[in-house]
């Protein structure tokens, strides 16, 4: 590693390291599902951004970028059953609500 490379991790990882709270805190707070999946989101890109970063400090950017192609297509598969999930929770309870998703089958 150079002291270049070094320089240039650090405010990446601060970055990181928002985009990691901001996640955490849409997920925990809210009660809306969309909220919660965006909160996925953000996550997501945080790992994604640390991955690429990672990537170019230790002179593998190949590497990093062939797990982040891979890390984006399972990102979009699962984001997309969630929202069927969500949408499917909507039209069963009329509410994206958590507070109000009832269990009908008792």
């Amino acid at each position: 590693m150079n002291v270049e490379a070094l320089q240039i991790f650090w405010p990446f990882l601060l970055f990181v390291i928002m985009l990691f709270i901001i996640g955490i805190y849409c997920i925990s707070i809210t009660f809306n599902l969309i909220r919660a999946l965006l909160g996925v989101e953000i996550l997501i890109k945080a790992v994604t951004l640390l991955i690429i970063i990672a990537g170019f400090v230790s002179g593998r950017t190949a590497l990093a970028q062939a797990v982040v192609i891979s890390l984006i297509v399972i990102e979009a598969v699962a984001i997309t059953v969630a929202v069927g999930i969500v949408i499917g929770i909507h039209s069963h309870n009329n509410s994206l609500d958590t507070r109000k998703i009832v269990d009908t089958d008792k």
